[in-house]
This record gives structure tokens, sequence and C-alpha cells, in this order.
């Protein structure tokens, strides 16, 4: 049985975990609401680039560009956004799961001997995907990539992307993230940057004003570069969201673990008091005890 001085111990000990806890939840919190206006300031940017996609598309130029290029797939390039720290809970495993549930998925698809080029993206990802090489699955490095890129470190992972499937290196380019909802509601999600799919250029028509433009210098010309850009913007859209959903994933594991700490902060506080308790209850008993035989 413990001592009083043993439980004591303990409670303080439980007691600086949930202030530890508690800190960690105030700094993922911060985290994830800057990573939350990061998301709405990358917004107005795809938006403006989808209208300029949809004005191309209903003038009457013939358009043509290597990156809708639809060919098959033998090869598919897949980049998994996981993260680089720990005391997320479940969040890498999860998208692991997810990722090998999709594996699977495309092979029983596909009529080809498929193989897979994996990007993990964070240190803890690149652990887990590790265990997943195969003769048919080779896991790839993007040196200086992590979970918490911007800028120009993510617009060189993009090209990096873009470079390999325009040279037929890989047929498909997908990428693998947590699609941040609320702070309490992420879901995994797999979205395919390459080929572009025509059904988004017709969402992208759709946002159109449908006011008349000239276009210099080509109709044609200008589709051409703006899709380079919307693809860029689909892949910081990306990063961001897997920041947003790492910090929310990282509040409910704090707040997880500071209730768990109170719950055995009040169960030890029991223990405590019962046994102090008891320890006044004997000492009563031996000093009355003593009074009789006086």
């Amino acid at each position: 049985m413990a001592t009083l001085r043993e439980l004591k111990g303990r409670i303080g000990s439980v007691a600086s975990s949930e202030k530890i806890t508690g800190a960690m939840k105030m700094i993922s919190s911060a985290k994830m609401h800057k990573a939350e206006g990061e998301l709405r300031r990358l917004k107005p940017y795809r938006d403006c680039i989808e209208t300029i996609i949809g004005n191309v598309l209903q003038s009457d130029a013939v358009f043509s560009s290597p990156l809708t290029e639809v060919r098959p797939v033998e090869t598919v390039t897949i980049a998994i956004l996981g993260s680089d720290d720990g005391l997320c809970g479940a969040y890498n495993v999860n998208l692991a799961k997810f990722l090998a549930a999709h594996i699977a998925e495309l092979r029983d698809k596909s009529t080809e001997n498929l193989k897979f080029r994996i990007y993990p993206v964070g240190k803890k990802m690149r652990k887990i995907v590790n265990k997943l090489k195969s003769a048919d699955i080779m896991v790839m490095e993007a040196a200086g990539v992590d979970s918490k890129s911007s800028g120009q470190v993510v617009k060189d992972f993009d090209e990096m992307l873009r470079t390999e499937f325009v040279s037929g290196e890989t047929d498909a380019v997908e990428v693998i993230y947590m699609n941040y909802h609320s702070a309490g509601r992420q879901v995994a999600t797999c979205d395919r940057l390459l080929p572009l799919s025509a059904e988004a250029f017709a969402a992208s028509a759709g946002k159109a004003t449908a006011r008349p433009y000239i276009f210099e210098p080509g109709a044609d010309a200008v589709f051409t570069t703006v899709l380079p850009m919307y693809l860029l913007s689909l892949t910081q859209e990306v990063f961001v969201e897997n920041r947003a959903s790492e910090q929310a994933a990282r509040v409910m594991a704090m707040q997880s673990a500071n209730d768990n700490a109170k719950k055995l902060q009040e169960q030890l506080s029991l223990e405590f008091n019962k046994l102090r308790q008891q320890s006044i209850t004997t000492e009563l008993l031996d000093i009355v005890g003593g009074q009789v035989r006086d």
C-alpha cells in the first residue's frame, strides 16, 4: 500500500502534467487558428484563378496542355502528408491506414500491374510508410519538405511532381491528407492533382462571369500559363489544411490527456484522504487506548 508521502508525490506529478498538457493545448489551438487564417487567405487567390480558367474555357479557342493529358496508368505517385511531431493521437496512423486501403482499391480497379511512388511528408509519416516498401511500392524522399513547409519549398515540391508527370515517370499524381472541416472534425481525403480533371474545369466554367474578353497573347497561351498556378494553389491549400488538421488533432489529444489527468488526480486525492483519515483514526485509537490503561 502506498504511503501518504508517495501519494502526495503522485498527486503533485499529475498536477504538473495537467498544467503541461493545458499549456500545450493552448499553443496547438493558437497554431490551428493561424492555419485557419491562412486557409481563408488562400481562398480568394484560388477563386480568382478558377474564374480566369472559366472565362478562358468559354472562348472559342482549342486548349491543350501536358498537365491535362490522360494516359494509361501504370505508375501512380502519391504524396501523403503527416506530421513531424508526435502527441497528436492516431493522426498519422489513420492516414497510413487510409493510404494502405487506397492502394488496395487502386489495385482492384486496375487491370495493369500498378507501381507506386510514395512521397511521405513528415518524420512520423516517413517512419510508418517505410514499412510499406515492396517490389511495386517505392518510398521516395523529397529533400527539405516537411509538414511545416510553406512558400518556396511547397512551390519546388509542386514543380517536382509536375515534372515527373510531364516527363512520363508517373501517369497520375495524388495527394492524401486530412481535410480540415472544423476543430473537432478532420477527414482523411485523397485528391488527384494530375492529370487535371475536366470536372474541375467544368466547375470553373460555372464561376465565369461570361463577359467578352480579349486574350493576349491568346486564350490557349493564357490557359497553359494559368494551369500551373491553379495546381500550385491546390498544393498550397493541401499543405495548410494538413497543418490545421494536425494542430486540431493535437488539441483533442491534449484535451483527452488533460481530462485523464484530472480523473487520476481526483482518484489519488480520494485515496490520499482515505489513507490520511485512517492514519488519524489509528492515532486517536492509540491515544484513547493509552488513557484507558492508565
